[in-house]
Parts: structure tokens; sequence; C-alpha cells
């Protein structure tokens, strides 16, 4: 499977805000995006300007690297996205939402989606009570995600837990922190979604 290895507090320089890929560390002092605020590179400082396709590929990239996803997948959830009845940009959103890793992460269980994502991998949850391992399982309403009871005497779990646990959670989801058990109760609008592009580049972008 291929995956991004590079280190990512070059992403979000590159894209000119916190993408909070790196969890807890996003926020002091240490961040990338606070210590050098421009892009990388040896020309990262120069100014540059910016065409309408370099504005729709600029919020492809950011979605993109916001949730953790590659061409390929995110290609197909804009597929996915046309077929549904809501505006195209907004039901993207929503799928990459509905992601198991970025739900687990919005519950509070990961410090970021790289990390959720590599818990789901290792086995920790339940989706209604069966594990799922795939961290790209599209979750749905009236689902109930759950920490695996044997996951739950695991040292790095309890921290994560700890860690998180102030940590505001989505309103479209529920939790229960004495029963580390999380309901999804609506798949979420563009409201609820704190990422701050313009999902109508994207569109524009996929639509020539």
């Amino acid at each position: 499977m291929a995956r991004y290895t590079d280190a990512v507090c070059k992403l979000c320089r590159r894209e000119g805000q916190k993408l909070f890929l790196k969890g807890a560390r996003c926020y002091t002092d240490k961040c990338g995006v606070t210590r050098r605020a421009y892009a990388p590179g040896q020309h990262g400082q120069g100014r540059k300007k910016t065409s309408e396709y370099g504005l729709q590929l600029r919020a492809k990239q950011m979605t993109k690297r916001y949730y953790g996803v590659l061409e390929s997948q995110f290609r197909s959830y804009y597929d996915l996205a046309t077929k549904k009845e809501g505006k195209t940009g907004d039901e993207l959103l929503a799928i990459l939402e509905s992601r198991l890793d970025n739900v687990v992460y919005r519950l509070g269980w990961g410090s970021s989606r790289a990390e959720a994502r590599q818990l789901v991998v290792h086995g920790h949850f339940n989706v209604n009570g069966r594990r799922v391992d795939i961290p790209s399982y599209l979750t749905k309403p009236g689902e109930v995600i759950s920490i695996r009871d044997k996951s739950r005497q695991s040292v790095k779990i309890k921290a994560v837990v700890e860690e998180n646990a102030s940590r505001p959670v989505a309103k479209w989801l529920d939790v229960n922190r004495e029963t580390l058990e999380g309901k999804v109760l609506a798949l979420p609008t563009r409201e609820d979604i704190d990422l701050a592009v313009d999902e109508t580049l994207i569109v524009e972008l996929y639509s020539k």
C-alpha cells in the first residue's frame, strides 16, 4: 500500500496552514507552520502568482493531505460523491469524514489521523461488535464504534484516550468515555466540518 513517508510538517507549510497531522505537536511552538510560516524548498519564501488551476490544485492537495488519502482513492471518493443527490463538494467531504480512521480521530481515540489509522490497522476497534481493521471503511449513521476489550488494557490505548479526553467531539458523533463506545448519529453536513477549503474548486478541477 502506497503511503507518504516524508516529513509531514512540509505538507502543512506547503498549504500555508495547520493540517494537524502531528497531533499535540501542532498546538505547540514546535509546529512547523509556527516556526517557518512559508513554503518548503529553496524558493519557498518567494512571491508567487497563483493561477485558477493552481488554486484548484491546492484545494485538492490540501484536502487529500488533511485526510491522508492518495490520488486514486481520492478520485474514487469524488466519483462516488457525483452519484449522490447533494452538492458534490459537500458529499465528497462527508464521505471523507465518514472514514473509520477519521471517526476514530474525531472520537478522541487518536492524537492525529495518522495515529488513528495505525490503531485501526492494528485491529483495536469494533464496528457493531465486529472487528474492522480497514481505515477506509465508510461508517454509516447508527453504527457503534468501540475499543475492543483486549485493547482497553493496552498502555498505548490508555495513554491516547487520556491525552485526548478533553478534545471536543463532533456533533454528528456521540461518545461514552466510560464504556469507550462511540456512535455515528448522522452524516456530517458542511457546517460540521472544520476544514478551511473551498470544495467547489475541487469539483471544478475534476470537471474539466
